[in-house]
């Protein structure tokens, strides 16, 4: 067959066929590659699925404009493009082409002649928004349940079962060279598993390449066929990339494991920590020497880096409100994913309360220090009034937390008090002259920093009024004191000298009685013993002593 025996043999004629029929074509190269699954060992050897891979690569990339263009990627049409049929640029001929023609007619290849194919156009400098496309167009047609909800999507059985003849074909080569039906179950587990792995190894490293929903989606799978760990912590990473982009339906990912959850909360565990650990790179790589102002600079990074957090905060507290209803979940895991947030990523902790109540309808032999201890993740400071009113008549909360509720509640009517006084007394005639000096000033200073300004007057104003009514209070307080000092005093000292004055006089009336008792019975003895005589002649002297 070789040139040695005869000019133009076998090889030489299979060669230019091949070289300027097969690779010329769109539909033929296809043909070709999709013919070479059953003869791989061969096909490889001779390199005819490395040539074919490149030519459709190159064809995917080339340029649309110039050619005339019947693909096989929409019905009502030919078969292939004629790439070689490039003079016919009639303006009825003239079809806009979208840019994901080529994925229709790739996604029948087998999975390892689709890697080559996609990594040659990798190589080609194909966009990655397009390769992130075809890899997904190419799992929904492989994979059962890939796809949310089965919107014109099926899968390659269901497109060979639906009609055995050319005549049922609606167009598109993916109708061309049909799969065989003598697969089973576990055969096609096996290749769902092997499609999986090489998928997530060809996926672009570019964030946006593919959507968060898939990834999430192939993250069920793999982790349902038990795909490689290895692969598997690459697809979280990615995952990690862009998980404020996730939703709870795709977040809702069941638990494999027999005994435990409902649902696997450490994998949403470990995205949030891959999330979270990627917010912290970039905001380290990101160049700040192109704001003149490092509080600028500041303030753009925490406004950019802020939005992504509170929307990751916000899919959380939906998720822990969903996943709080399983009796199976302990309280460490519910609230160590409450946790896994910084406080700066909530500005409302609504949600998070929503949650708390949810875990504790369904968890009700909860002892009191649990109660407590789940409490402790929400800041009672950041609940909304209707929060506030909901949690003050909440009995499954520990007494504790309404309280603090409660404080919180007033203090934000105090200050709702305070501002309506502020803004009231804001429009004095004597400010007038400032008025446009200090507009200039507050549209030159950044939002946050005006919104942490005002704040903290306010603060000021109301520590003001507390303190000095609490000064009013005390001199109130002290002149009180005073008063019921004074007249306790009086009180005391009048019963003392009463009873002085009393015991005195008292004490002398006794003294004297009983010095009248004896002068009288001294008296008397003297009168009826004595002679008349002595009677007579001591008389005067008494009447002396007594005068003296």
């Amino acid at each position: 067959m070789t040139e040695d025996l005869e000019e133009g043999n076998l090889i030489f004629k299979t060669e230019a066929f091949l070289s300027y029929v097969v690779l010329s074509s769109w539909r033929d190269s296809t043909i070709v590659l999709k013919s070479c699954e059953k003869l791989s060992p061969w096909a490889e050897n001779l390199q005819i699925v490395r040539r074919c891979s490149e030519s459709i690569a190159w064809k995917a990339c080339a340029n649309p404009k110039g050619i005339r263009w019947n693909y096989t990627g929409r019905p009502a049409k030919g078969s292939s493009p004629k790439w070689n049929d490039l003079n016919d640029s009639s303006p009825s001929r003239a079809v806009h082409v979208p840019p994901d023609w080529w994925f229709e007619d790739v996604s029948i290849l087998r999975i390892d002649h689709f890697v080559r194919v996609i990594t040659a156009i990798k190589v080609k400098g194909m966009r990655f928004e397009l390769i992130g496309a075809s890899i997904m167009q190419y799992a929904s047609k492989w994979i059962p349940g890939i796809v949310k909800d089965g919107g014109g999507e099926s899968t390659l059985d269901e497109l060979t079962s639906s009609g055995g003849g050319v005549g049922s074909w609606k167009g598109g080569l993916h109708m061309v060279v049909s799969r065989n039906k003598e697969d089973s179950g576990i055969v096609k587990a096996k290749d769902q598993r092997m499609i999986i792995e090489s998928l997530i190894s060809i996926i672009p490293p570019q964030k946006d390449s593919v959507s968060c929903s898939f990834l999430l989606r192939l993250l069920r799978m793999a982790n349902k066929l038990k795909v490689s760990p290895a692969l598997v912590t690459e697809l979280e990473k990615r995952v990690g990339m862009q998980f404020e982009q996730a939703t709870l339906s795709d977040l809702l990912i069941p638990s494999y494991n027999k005994g435990e959850t409902m649902y696997d909360v450490d994998l949403v565990q470990r995205l949030l920590e891959h999330f979270l650990v990627q917010e912290q790179t970039e905001c380290a790589s990101s160049p700040s020497r192109q704001y003149t102002d490092k509080n600028m600079y500041e303030e753009s990074q925490k406004a950019g880096v802020s939005n992504a957090k509170v929307r990751v905060a916000k899919l959380v507290d939906s998720y822990l409100t969903e996943i709080a209803r399983d009796r199976n979940l302990s309280l460490t895991k519910f609230q160590v994913l409450a946790e896994a947030l910084p406080e700066s990523a909530r500005t409302c902790d609504d949600g998070l309360y929503r949650a708390i109540d949810s875990y504790l309808k369904a968890h009700p032999a909860l002892s009191e220090h649990e109660r407590k201890r789940l409490c402790r993740v929400m800041d009672c400071q950041k609940l909304s009034i209707d929060a506030c009113m909901h949690a003050a008549q909440n009995e499954r909360l520990p007494l504790r937390v309404v309280v603090q509720v409660l404080f919180s509640e007033q203090v934000k009517i105090s200050n709702a008090i305070a501002n309506n006084s502020l803004k009231d007394g804001a429009g004095d005639a004597q400010f007038q002259p400032m008025v446009s000096t200090r507009k200039t000033l507050l549209e030159e200073t950044p939002q946050s920093f005006q919104e942490g300004w005002e704040t903290a007057k306010k603060d000021i104003n109301t520590l003001k009024f507390e303190l000095e009514t609490v000064k009013t209070k005390y001199v109130e307080l002290q002149n009180e004191m005073e008063s019921l000092q004074k007249q306790f005093d009086k009180m005391v000292v009048k019963p003392k000298l009463h009873s002085y004055s009393s015991s005195a006089w008292t004490s002398g009336w006794k003294k004297l009685s009983r010095l009248a008792k004896m002068s009288h019975m001294d008296t008397h003895y003297d009168v009826s013993d004595q002679p008349v005589a002595e009677q007579t002649r001591k008389t005067p002297r008494r009447w002396r002593n007594s005068i003296s």
